[in-house]
């Protein structure tokens, strides 16, 4: 099995450090990402979505170069190591460390001919080799657990190397290597860099990809704190994000205690993803691998059609499902329309969590404002479920401008636990007014973050009993939401506190206003004087 950590990790059984904490990424890198992106833009290839597929197959193939040099480095000290290039010149000339100082015709060549046609033909971690006689690869043998490589083979499978020329790709491939080796030399920062590269995709504002800042994301999985043993799923994954923030948080919290058993269920099993464009597919099995999860079940579909019949799979659901009206109602799954009647995905999506988590299981997604009152049936019978027959634990309200530049739209994080008995006994509202950046179009980092405060809340519910409605947080019973018709909107909650404002009497103003035209009599008087 291929295990492809970052620079300063070691293979499944070896790991012994706590993550620490890194520097965020620089202006100066951040800069340098935007000329790199800029070099492939002007060659022709306009579509963000496109910019970032052929920048990951790059990073993808240094990452493979970093890990084989690791093999070596292990290999030198006794330890039995499996190697990913072949060991003949032919498979050596597709190293990254090899080919990235040649001549632009030459990188080109060995990059489109040989490396990426290899990539696509994975198996078990291995590259294949090539008959130079007969001008093929040569077959690799099926490996006993071919799921570890099953979503990316498949997705890769149609991917196409589109880098439009040798001198754009030489300037790509030498800008990213400055990166690494200049810029985060020695620092654990592949997965902020690839981040930053993503965060473009909300930033061109194009392709309609509705994508979760990184602090958002980071905020619902520190609020449900998944653990070694978890299975999490994101059903409408994008790239992977949610994903890769709950293995994050997992690599901080328990990585020097993961046993061999926990680490290879973290290698995969763990993560699973479903998304309908191959593209965000590909997208998103590279992202993974980069982040050490080498076979996680990511694979093509429409989450709540017919055809996804998963049921009581996971411990935990994580998801910004898509907003985008409605869908065919003759796709819909019987099950989810069983619970609320509708075509609008982001109700048949809570409808899914439920069926998709194991009793006790526990789901935090985002969902539109009008999730939480809207006045249909549909609307009604979802958060009916929720409260009456599960657990609904908490309600935070997020600002508009969560989401800019690309949305406005209002939304709300829901966190409940999946009980099929009930349980929600007080539900907890949060008023979020900010969250670290400013609530316009340019997002700038400013000081008001509520997400810290959110977080030490929600770790200590007992002291949230006693607050007023007119604070941030407070707890709401279940039979006053009952008694709304199951209203979640915190405005329908919360207090608010008018300070009241004295006026002066109406005597007063009016002796004022003599006043002041006596001096403005006065005033003209002079002037009149003075003509």
């Amino acid at each position: 099995m291929l295990l492809l950590y970052s620079s300063l990790s070691v293979p499944a059984g070896h790991h012994n450090r706590v993550q620490e904490q890194q520097p965020m990424i620089t202006g100066a890198v951040k800069n340098k990402v935007d000329k790199i992106w800029l070099d492939i833009f002007s060659a022709g290839l306009a579509n963000p979505l496109t910019v970032i597929e052929q920048l990951t197959y790059l990073m993808f193939i240094r990452a493979l170069d970093v890990k084989e040099l690791e093999n070596e480095n292990y290999e030198a000290l006794g330890m039995k190591v499996e190697k990913i290039f072949p060991q003949t010149p032919f498979g050596q000339s597709m190293r990254w460390s090899k080919f990235k100082n040649k001549d632009a015709k030459y990188m080109f060549d060995v990059i489109s001919q040989r490396v990426f046609p290899a990539i696509k033909e994975m198996k078990g971690g291995k590259l294949p080799d090539f008959d130079e006689e007969k001008g093929t690869f040569l077959p690799l043998p099926d490996v006993d657990n071919d799921t570890a490589q099953t979503a990316f083979a498949h997705f890769m499978k149609d991917a196409v190397f589109l880098m439009p020329t040798p001198q754009v790709l030489e300037k790509v491939v030498t800008g990213l290597e400055e990166l690494y080796e200049h810029d985060i030399a020695g620092l654990d920062m592949q997965g902020d860099l690839y981040e930053y590269m993503l965060g473009k995709l909300s930033t061109a504002g194009r392709n309609g990809q509705f994508r979760t800042p990184k602090h958002i994301r980071d905020m619902m999985v520190a609020l449900l704190r998944p653990t070694p043993d978890d299975v999490i799923c994101d059903p409408a994954c994008g790239t992977a994000g949610f994903l890769i923030s709950a293995a994050e948080y997992i690599r901080t919290h328990y990585e020097s205690t993961m046993t061999t058993k926990q680490w290879e269920h973290f290698a995969g099993p763990a993560f699973t993803g479903y998304d309908t464009d191959p593209t965000m597919l590909r997208i998103s099995a590279m992202n993974l691998m980069l982040h050490s999860i080498h076979h996680p079940d990511i694979r093509y579909r429409d989450s709540v059609s017919k055809e996804n019949n998963v049921n009581a799979a996971f411990t935990m659901c994580l998801a910004n499902p898509p907003f985008k009206g409605s869908i065919d109602a003759e796709s819909i799954s019987d099950s989810l329309k069983a619970v609320t009647s509708t075509k609008k995905t982001e109700l048949l999506f809570l409808a899914l969590f439920l069926r998709m988590l194991k009793k006790g299981g526990q789901c935090a997604c985002i969902v539109p404002d009008g999730v939480l009152f809207g006045s249909s049936k549909a609307h009604q019978s979802i958060r009916k479920e929720l409260v009456e027959h599960h657990q609904l634990r908490a309600v935070i309200s997020m600002p508009s401008g969560v989401f800019k530049p690309y949305a406005g739209v209002s939304t709300a994080v829901l966190i409940f636990t999946k009980t099929a008995a009930g349980g929600t006994d007080n539900v907890w509202f949060y008023d979020m007014q900010a969250d670290g950046f400013s609530l316009d179009d340019k997002r700038a980092p400013v000081d008001q973050n509520d997400i810290p405060d959110i977080l030490a809340r929600f770790a200590d519910l007992e002291k949230e009993k006693d607050r007023a409605r007119t604070e941030q947080s407070f707890f709401v019973p279940k039979e006053e939401i009952v008694a709304n018709d199951y209203d979640l909107s915190i405005n329908k909650y919360k207090q608010v506190e008018y300070a009241p404002v004295e006026y002066p009497s109406t005597q007063e103003l009016m002796t004022e206003l003599h006043e002041l035209e006596m001096q403005i009599s006065e005033g003209l008087a002079e002037l009149e004087e003075m003509l």
